[in-house]
């Protein structure tokens, strides 16, 4: 359910790019730092959490399963 949820948010921001296969989506140019920053938005809007700048890094917004891992250690509250 998350994962359609990310997906569907990762395609309003970048329709051309097939988010399903999995590639690094920042290393293969899929998302650029804008996206990010669009992205980390309707994150925090769609999932009701708050996503620390210590967060935002390539690694937490590179596969849906590393995005998904990301909004549930936000909605788990500061560390």
């Amino acid at each position: 359910m998350m994962e359609e949820q990310v997906l569907h948010i990762l395609k309003e921001i970048q329709p051309a790019y097939a988010f399903e296969e999995g590639v690094d989506f920042i290393e293969e140019g899929y998302l650029d730092s804008f996206d990010v920053v669009t992205l980390v938005s309707e994150l925090e809007e769609q999932f009701s959490v708050s996503i620390s700048a210590l967060d935002i890094v390539p690694e937490n917004f590179a596969s849906v399963r590393a995005v998904c891992d990301l909004i549930r250690r936000s909605a788990a509250g500061p560390r």
